[in-house]
C-alpha cells in the first residue's frame, strides 16, 4: 500500500502518471491486482496484490516503482509512504 500526497497544482499530473503506470504493472507476472486510487483532492494511493513475497519484492524493485521514485520530487509534497500489508481475506480468487 502506498500513500501519495500531491503537490498543490500537480493533482492532474499525479492522476495521469498513475494511469500511465498500468502497462508497466501489467507486465509483472507476480502482480495479481493493482489499483491506483484517489482518496481526496490531493491524496492518492496504490494498492497491490501479489502471489508471494518474492513477487512483492520484484514489484518494489521494478519499473513502475522506479518511475514513481524518479517522479516523486516533482509531483509529491512528501516522499511516498510505502507499507507492506498482508491481505487477510478477499474476494479475489
Amino acid at each position: 500500500m502506498a500513500t501519495l500526497e500531491a503537490k498543490i497544482g500537480k493533482e492532474h499530473e499525479v492522476a495521469a502518471f498513475l494511469k500511465s503506470a498500468l502497462p508497466l504493472v501489467e507486465a509483472e507476472l507476480g502482480t495479481v491486482s493493482w489499483f491506483a486510487i484517489r482518496m481526496s483532492s490531493t491524496t492518492f494511493g496504490i494498492f497491490d496484490v501479489f502471489h508471494d513475497e518474492a513477487s512483492r519484492d520484484a514489484h518494489l524493485a521494478g519499473d513502475a516503482a522506479k518511475a514513481l521514485m524518479v517522479k516523486a520530487p516533482e509531483l509529491f509534497s512528501q516522499p511516498p509512504k510505502i507499507e507492506k500489508v498482508d491481505v487477510l481475506a478477499s474476494t479475489l480468487s
